[in-house]
């Protein structure tokens, strides 16, 4: 049994062209090509690969054959990754970087981080992100280690002579509890009543906040890494804690998590980088549309 040729990505283009545009005059002026031309790229394809791709007896229209219906999907597969090969090698050319690393704070609401992240995206199509999301100092140690080399977090650390950040910011926080629990029952709030109930607290395993503490009233603690947990175990009654208010707005709303008391604390945001933000396009842009929604 013979084996098929190797086509010529130019082969393929023309194939493509005749496709899109319904004809071969047509795929010739969408080339700037000539139909003779068109013609005999098509037909050496043909060749190569052994199969008649067009009916071209009867019809004004040449039409895919069975066979080129079938090749169709494979061939805008390798034009695709042709094309996006070379608007990378492009980008890579121009200065833009392959790939950006970014961390950010599991208090930034999700949303606001969503539609960031939607716009890069469509802004740089060739380069790729790696998203952590983490708590507390393990922002600031990801940044500092090289695994990030860009981080959105609370304002802990400041003055670490590493780090070069600017503001990005804030997001309140608020104090909620279950309805049923002790603190979600009482129509007016004691002060210093939150000491005598579980209090859940986030919490990281980076260096930065080994032994610290912050924003903790109550010496019963339950501590967690994840903030989804967090929400889950608040909305279960188990204690009360400080959650961003975007993420638990429909909760309030619905009523299956209350405030106990008024209070409202704000968490600032920094954006950070080691040693200076980074200069690179990419991570550039990314940093200022970043700073930008978190201070919606």
């Amino acid at each position: 049994m013979a084996n098929p040729g190797t086509p010529t990505f130019d082969q393929l283009r023309i194939f493509l062209a005749i496709v899109d545009t319904g004809s071969f005059a047509a795929a010739g002026r969408k080339l700037n090509r000539a139909v003779s031309v068109i013609s005999y790229g098509i037909g050496n394809l043909e060749a190569q690969l052994g199969l008649t791709l067009f009916e071209r007896e009867g019809t004004r229209k040449p039409r895919l054959t069975l066979a080129g219906r079938a090749v169709l999907a494979e061939a805008r597969s390798v034009a695709l990754g042709i094309d996006g090969l070379r608007a990378k090698v492009k980008g890579l050319l121009e200065g833009l970087e392959a790939e950006v690393d970014l961390a950010v704070d599991v208090m930034l609401p999700a949303e606001r981080l969503a539609k960031t992240l939607r716009a890069f995206a469509a802004e740089f199509p060739t380069v790729q992100l790696r998203l952590h999301v983490e708590a507390l100092g393990a922002v600031t140690a990801m940044v500092l280690d090289g695994t990030a080399s860009i981080g959105l977090s609370g304002p802990l650390f400041v003055g670490v002579e590493e780090i070069e950040s600017v503001s990005a910011g804030a997001v309140p926080l608020v104090p909620v509890a279950a309805p049923d629990h002790p603190l979600g029952r009482m129509a007016r709030i004691a002060p210093g009543a939150g000491r005598d109930h579980i209090q859940l607290v986030l919490t990281d395993r980076s260096h930065f906040t080994e032994g610290r503490d912050f924003s903790v009233v109550s010496p019963k603690t339950w501590r967690l890494a994840d903030l989804g947990a967090k929400h889950a175990l608040l909305r279960e009654g188990i204690g009360w804690g400080n959650m961003p208010l975007p993420m638990v707005e429909p909760d309030l709303v619905a009523g299956t998590l209350v405030r106990p008391g008024r209070r409202v604390a704000d968490r600032p945001f920094r954006a950070r980088g080691a040693g200076r933000l980074s200069p690179r396009r990419a991570a550039r842009h990314l940093t200022a549309t970043l700073r930008l929604a978190a201070h919606r």
